[in-house]
């Protein structure tokens, strides 16, 4: 049996806004999208930061990325509960494998203690 995999490495982290040049666009499924978001989750008071984000994505097809759909989420959590991804310390995420249709996302913000 292969044991779990742990490294290290030196080296300051990539982010998505370096990977990039000039201005990127928002498509029209990406408008509605966060306009429907925004109208469907619940208005609640989140956790004292730092926070620990869980994400459980339902996808229907095994060939999604398991990370491509965090950054929009994160992006229109902190627009509809006015937070700060800086003050994001944890993040866990699952890919579900579901029927076609029964997609989802799950969401869990809870304060991060290490």
């Amino acid at each position: 049996m292969v044991k779990d995999f742990e490294t290290k490495l030196d080296i300051k982290p990539f982010s998505v806004n370096q990977a990039w040049r000039g201005r990127r666009f928002r498509t029209p499924a990406y408008i509605k999208y966060t306009r429907d978001l925004l109208l469907i989750l619940p208005s609640q008071k989140l956790p004292d930061p730092p926070f620990r984000i869980e994400f459980d994505f339902g996808f229907s097809n095994s060939a999604s990325d398991w990370d491509n759909p965090i950054k929009p989420l994160q992006d229109i959590l902190q627009k509809k509960y006015n937070f700060n991804d800086k003050e994001v310390f944890q993040g866990i995420v699952t890919k579900t494998k579901v029927p076609k249709g029964k997609e989802f996302i799950r969401i869990k913000i809870s304060n991060y203690e290490k």
